[in-house]
């Protein structure tokens, strides 16, 4: 397998795919397995395994971990954040997995360009309309942001979690976009 080295604008120094320990060559197998492809923000981060490392754990914990957040929830989020930020690598991706979980090929280029116009349930507005404000006016969040989620059914457990993918898609975004980090191509024709 070979990594593709040109990921990002930066001169980083992508390992070959053989030079990575076993634990992460594993890693990537399961990506390639499941994804038919590594992600190009794994590759990127390959050149420091330890913020790869904390990146995969925290990644596969928000995403994946055990939330009363749903996996197409917690994807809407990340194309909500990303859309305020304009990260393309993001958009591109969870668009991507908008379209993979909701059935709907439509439902990740909406979010993209105007979620608010998207017809969603109460409660994924809620969560979008609190993912968008605190991302453009964290300052400005209030009780009043919060206790809006619980009215629209989310438990605080749940607001904790929303807030951590929210502050991690903030992070993550800032990242590609500084490296011009560019979006796996299977991600373009991904359920369309």
């Amino acid at each position: 397998m070979k990594l593709n080295k040109d990921v990002v604008a930066l001169d980083l120094p992508i390992p070959e795919y053989s030079d990575l320990p076993e634990d992460t060559r594993k890693y990537f197998d399961i990506c390639q397995e499941k994804l038919g492809m590594i992600p190009n923000v794994l590759t990127a981060y390959s050149q420091n395994l330890g913020q790869l490392d904390g990146f995969s754990r925290l990644y596969n914990e928000l995403m994946l971990g055990e939330s009363e957040l749903s996996k197409l929830e917690r994807e809407m989020i990340a194309v909500v954040v990303s859309s305020e930020n304009k990260c393309f690598y993001c958009l591109v991706a969870h668009g991507a997995a908008v379209r993979v979980l909701s059935g709907d090929p439509a439902l990740g280029e909406h979010l993209v360009m105007n979620y608010r116009s998207a017809k969603l349930n109460d409660r994924q507005r809620a969560m979008l309309d609190f993912a968008s404000e605190l991302t453009r006016a964290p300052a400005g969040v209030s009780e009043e942001h919060v206790q809006a989620l619980r009215d629209a059914g989310l438990s605080d457990r749940a607001i904790w979690d929303l807030s951590n993918l929210i502050g991690f898609y903030n992070m993550s975004n800032r990242v590609a976009i500084a490296s011009d980090m560019q979006p796996n191509p299977e991600y373009h024709s991904q359920s369309r």
